[in-house]
């Protein structure tokens, strides 16, 4: 039995480390491209999202009821007819919120993706400029990043008389790339230097193809966790500036849902129906997003990927968990590769050879 510790960045539990007897690499890397989709925090993630996209396509249409119509069923809780209640109108709270996601989804996707763009853009175009177009792009970026948001987006929706979720949308946008642009930008300045792109340079590619195919590629996840951070804020944004009355009220989402619980005193009147619902769509939501941003991590890091694995599943790829000390594997020589080979080259070297019989 080994106890040499585990060297997580080398091996990490990669199938393309490990001894292919039997010829099964080919499938071996195959499941390695979809390590991301076998995690499980962010397979849980994922699929929480879509179904909240496709409520949000297909609400309007599927709603029981217009979420606009009034009846005699004034505060009624959850029944068949109206599966979460009715609000101080008689309006079925359900088809409100059906209809609301729409407008929750539209706002966080459109300020994701401009924000994304806006961070690709102008991060990794002053980590390769260098010099004054490096300052002067980290300088707009740090006056964006000073910005409040929320007063911005208030004054901004004050000033518009039909100021809708795509306005909301851009101003997050236009207000929210600052931060990813900055990260963007110290990684790109950590890859400039690289080898493979000195080698790229000395072999003649141009800027933009460096960028486009030798830098962005490395990028990747860094750039899925800005978008999904951005998606995040976006959509709590959304929910606050309707929440508080800001955004058109005759615009259904679930701030505005929360807006009428909380002016017609629903908690006072024990009206549970009217708003618990949308808080826990906004927690759920806001869950999705942050399991898929722990599974990028996780993806992308090594370390994260071996910490977050049970003890069960240590065993069975033969690591030894134990409580503050550095996982261990069984018979390393056996499954793995050496995980360092500068550890190889030292037990090498001080091994000493066992004595031969003498000859008679």
């Amino acid at each position: 039995m080994s106890n040499m510790p585990l060297d997580p960045a080398a091996v990490a539990l990669d199938p393309e480390t490990q001894v292919d007897p039997v010829g099964t690499g080919a499938a071996k890397k195959a499941r390695k491209k979809f390590v991301f989709v076998r995690n499980g925090k962010s397979m849980t993630g994922l699929v929480i999202l879509v179904i909240f996209t496709i409520l949000g396509i297909i609400g309007p249409w599927i709603a029981p009821q217009d979420p606009n119509a009034s009846s005699l069923d004034l505060l009624v809780g959850p029944s068949s007819a109206h599966w979460l209640g009715t609000d101080q109108l008689g309006r079925d709270v359900f088809s409100q919120l059906l209809v609301g996601t729409r407008g929750v989804m539209l706002v966080g996707l459109i300020a994701g993706v401009v924000a994304t763009l806006l961070a690709v853009l102008f991060g990794v175009t002053a980590g390769f400029l260098g010099g004054i177009g490096d300052e002067t792009l980290s300088a707009l970026a740090n006056i964006v990043l000073v910005i409040p948001q929320i007063p911005l987006i208030i004054i901004i929706v004050s000033q518009l008389e039909n100021a809708g979720n795509v306005v909301v949308a851009l101003v997050l946008a236009f207000t929210g790339w600052a931060w990813g642009a900055r990260v963007l930008r110290a990684q790109t300045l950590s890859l400039r230097g690289r080898d493979f792109i000195e080698a790229a340079r000395a072999s003649g590619e141009s800027t933009w193809r460096i960028v486009w195919f030798e830098t962005l590629p490395n990028l990747t996840a860094i750039i899925a966790s800005s978008f999904v951070s951005t998606v995040t804020f976006a959509v709590l944004a959304q929910t606050t500036l309707s929440f508080v009355g800001v955004m058109s009220l005759t615009d259904w989402s679930w701030g505005t849902v929360l807006y009428w619980a909380q002016s017609n005193q629903a908690l006072n009147q024990g009206a549970w129906w009217w708003f618990v619902p949308a808080g826990l769509l906004v927690a759920i939501l806001g869950m999705s997003l942050t399991l898929i941003n722990f599974g990028i991590d996780e993806f992308v890091n090594p370390r994260l990927r071996l910490a977050g694995m049970s003890a069960g599943q240590m065993r069975k790829h033969g690591i030894r968990p134990r409580i503050g000390f550095t996982a261990k594997v069984r018979d390393l020589p056996r499954t793995y590769a050496h995980p360092t080979p500068v550890l190889a080259q030292q037990a090498a070297a001080t091994s000493t050879p066992e004595p031969k019989e003498a000859v008679r």
